[in-house]
């Protein structure tokens, strides 16, 4: 089992920047394989960035490409999202979610272990 805690949102101008951090506790972190997610108000919640269990491989949403990227500490059992020019429509909770399924394309119901999210805020 896994426990995460997610840091890093806050209140932010479009065009700015933010680094979301989620540590987990364990000694097991490598074996798991990390996403991101978010959900805004009114919405449902949607995968953002995964990265796999060593970090070789990552997986973006069309609508972040180019301006978040996502990296993992093993050492440190951390996993980040760094978000590049932060639009409005970026605002949103955020989420970091754990599975031991593998493939960077799993469905929400596969991630078995959830943080407590972080709220993000873009104003134009």
């Amino acid at each position: 089992q896994v426990h995460l805690v997610e840091s890093g949102g806050g209140l932010v101008l479009a065009g700015g920047s933010l680094r979301l951090s989620c540590t987990a506790s364990g000694r097991t972190f490598s074996s798991y394989q990390m996403r991101w997610f978010r959900q805004a108000p009114g919405k449902e919640r949607e995968a953002v960035a995964a990265i796999s269990r060593g970090g070789g491989s990552t997986n973006y949403a069309d609508s972040v490409k180019g301006r978040f990227t996502v990296s993992r500490d093993n050492a440190n059992n951390t996993v980040y999202l760094h978000m590049n020019s932060l639009k409005p429509e970026d605002t949103a909770v955020y989420y970091c979610a754990a599975s031991q399924g593998y493939g960077l394309r799993l469905s929400l119901v596969d991630y078995a272990y959830w943080g407590q999210g972080t709220q993000v805020t873009v104003s134009s």
